[in-house]
């Protein structure tokens, strides 16, 4: 069995881990939040999802998180009338992704935060690791 500092900053770096990737995937769907299909009737950008997974590490004797899968949202594409768009249809309507500028920044905004929890344990880990070795010259 691990010690407990060395557990625990294998426990929060894990979280940074998973939640840089679950920003990796919202900054992308920011990024496309406006990518129609190139041609008529085109499919457009599909928002993507990001799903954990928490795992037992048998040698810590804690959990960790993972990232599960990168997956698709299903949801109905938007639709819009624009005939002067290059990837209207026959009816002059454009599909638009399924993309929520609201959910994506508020999905930021928790996973801004998540990493930063994240960060603060491994800080305080990371002094009370200092302080040890401080306190083992000193004797």
């Amino acid at each position: 069995m691990i010690d407990p500092l060395s557990a625990s900053l294998r426990i929060s770096g894990s979280g940074l881990h998973a939640q840089s990737q679950r920003m990796r995937v919202v900054s992308e769907n920011l990024a496309n939040a406006n990518s129609t299909g190139e041609t008529a009737g085109a499919e457009p950008y599909s928002r993507k999802t990001i799903t954990f997974n928490s795992e037992i590490d048998r040698l810590l004797g804690a959990e960790l998180v993972d990232v599960k899968k990168i997956g698709r949202d299903d949801s109905p594409f938007r639709v819009e009338y624009d005939p002067s768009h290059p990837a209207a249809d026959e009816n002059g309507n454009v599909k638009l992704p399924n993309v929520n500028m609201l959910v994506e920044l508020a999905d930021m905004r928790e996973t801004t935060r998540s990493y930063e929890a994240g960060l603060q344990v491994m800080k305080q880990t990371s002094a009370m690791i200092n302080r040890t070795i401080d306190l083992l010259r000193s004797r």
